[in-house]
């Protein structure tokens, strides 16, 4: 399908593609209900992409809130260390953390874990004194180290797996006809039950 897409399309569809399976795949390893994977890159790199993720769940205590929000922060960050997937097999963390923070998409990600960060360590040090700011910075740190490396592992445990889901939907962009105007844009979807059947074929083996 792909086939007349130039290189440098190509190239930066990969790398977005990596980021959304990366969100998909670590949301369904932590227990989430996932949808399907979308993405849409133009002739001139700008993109659009998207992972459905559930995030209804039963919390019936301070504990599996905390759980909860843990597994959401890890989510959120997969995506930018997935993104330097598509170069290597080993997370580049400087590069993930330049990702997330920048103006490249990212940033809705990184908005969003900075609001459930603070949320999170109100839960996990409820007598720290909200005026001890180097307390709350060095607690926020700890907090977030801590489920950097756990969604790093993740990821570089799922490396084949990111990188064939990522591919698979490369594969199937389609230029979209636009009416009026020339076609420049890129298409793919996959379903929530084609990604369910390729995710159950591929753990039917192990990654390499």
């Amino acid at each position: 399908m792909t086939r007349n897409m130039p290189t440098a399309v190509r190239d930066h569809a990969l790398q977005i593609a990596h980021h959304e399976m990366s969100h998909y795949v670590v949301a369904r390893t932590l227990g989430f209900a996932t949808g399907g994977v979308s993405l849409s890159v133009t002739m001139d790199l700008r993109h659009q992409g998207s992972a459905s993720i559930t995030l209804a769940r039963s919390i019936s205590s301070i504990d599996a809130m905390k759980a909860h929000l843990e597994a959401r922060m890890m989510v959120l960050m997969a995506g930018a260390m997935g993104q330097t997937l598509s170069s290597g097999k080993c997370v580049d963390k400087l590069k993930a953390v330049t990702i997330l923070k920048g103006a490249s998409g990212a940033e809705q990600d990184y908005a969003k874990l900075k609001e459930l960060q603070q949320l999170l360590r109100n839960l996990s040090y409820p007598d720290t004194d909200p005026a001890a700011s180097d307390r709350v910075t060095a607690e926020l740190k700890a907090m977030t180290d801590h489920l950097w490396d756990r969604t790093q592992t993740v990821i570089e445990e799922r490396t084949a797996t990111i990188a064939e889901l990522a591919l698979m939907l490369v594969d199937r962009m389609v230029i979209v006809e636009q009416w009026g105007r020339v076609a420049d844009t890129y298409e793919a979807v996959l379903t929530g039950e084609t990604l369910d059947l390729h995710y159950a074929r591929r753990f039917s083996r192990p990654d390499r």
